[in-house]
């Protein structure tokens, strides 16, 4: 059943992108619980599999209903396109409580006898309580599931939030919600955003514009809604997470290696999407002020192409460096 988001004449011009680690860490969270999203992160999931068995996200996972309203207070949309998850896990802690009971009660709801077990009962009677425990835990859960990858993650999401800046630049909102998702459809005649997701709602965006944020853990699925008092937001998966957890430098052909040598093959090969330095350099594990150099003989080259994009440089491949780095071109 469709979610109908309507713009107004202002909101097209008040679209931004945001990368929140909080989100990150309550996805990562979900994945644990539901088989169906865990498909490209396996290789995630064997190496924190200790670390997560020693965490009790029951508390969590009572407040992740198949189907239904998740707490929006937990991870609400972030204030800032680049919000740490210090800065996000404060306003958790912030929570009115009253505004925590109601959150509650609507998530213990979805699932049939949640809010008669003994965690349902402790959140309702002390919600103030239980928004503190649950902040640790969302600490807890970062720490060990996702800030190790942190870097890895950061890197992947904010190329693809400038890839998508580029072409909300190029093409407009139309042609932009119309490669975010499949489940996307965009109707022009009433500038109505439709998502398919769970439940009917409709909402007008009266001026306060959409949070597009990509996301590593969502993967296949696409989230909207967040109520009043936060932003109207949608979460979609970050292009590129096939990829994710394999090393960039197995993707480099040998006989590339032997042409450019191996470290500057392995800089252009990494430059699936978009990528500045600090992030291809943790990608890579190499020290920034090596990648930067290779980044700079592969463009005075013709192989790559940079733009600024804020306060950083982005590299990608020219058609060129595409045509170079192509498995087929060993």
């Amino acid at each position: 059943m469709p979610y109908h988001l309507r713009f107004g004449e202002a909101d097209p011009l008040r679209i931004r992108f945001a990368v929140s680690p909080l989100w990150e860490a309550h996805s990562a969270v979900r994945v644990l619980a539901r088989p169906r999203q865990q498909g490209y992160h396996l290789p995630w999931m064997r190496r924190i599999a200790g670390a997560a068995r020693g965490l009790d996200l029951a508390p969590l996972h009572l407040l992740m209903p198949a189907r239904g309203h998740s707490p929006d207070f937990l991870y609400p949309p972030p204030l800032g396109p680049a919000a740490s998850f210090e800065e996000e896990i404060e306003a958790v802690r912030r929570t009115d409580p009253a505004l925590a009971l109601h959150d509650f009660e609507r998530a213990l709801a979805a699932t049939p006898g949640a809010a008669e077990s003994d965690e349902g009962r402790r959140m309702l009677a002390d919600p103030g309580g239980a928004v503190g425990r649950l902040a640790e835990l969302l600490r807890a859960a970062w720490e060990a599931l996702v800030a190790p990858d942190w870097p890895r993650l950061r890197a992947l999401l904010e190329a693809d939030v400038a890839y998508h800046s580029r072409r909300l630049a190029e093409g407009g909102l139309e042609r932009l919600l119309g490669e975010l998702h499949p489940s996307f459809d965009w109707a022009a005649e009433t500038a109505t955003l439709r998502v398919d997701y769970h439940g009917e709602h409709v909402r007008p965006l009266d001026g306060q514009g959409l949070v597009l944020m990509p996301s590593v853990f969502t993967w296949p699925d696409v989230v909207s809604g967040f109520d009043p008092p936060w932003q109207p937001t949608v979460v979609y998966p970050a292009r590129g997470i096939g990829g994710l957890w394999t090393d960039a430098r197995d993707r480099t052909p040998e006989a590339l290696g032997r042409l450019l040598g191996p470290v500057r093959a392995d800089v252009l090969c990494a430059l699936t999407e978009p990528m500045g330095t600090m992030a291809l350099a943790h990608l890579l594990g190499r020290a920034p002020s090596t990648v930067s150099a290779h980044l700079a003989a592969l463009r005075d080259a013709g192989l790559l192409a940079s733009r600024r994009y804020g306060h950083q440089v982005l590299y990608e491949r020219t058609p060129l460096g595409l045509a170079v780095s192509q498995p087929g071109a060993e």
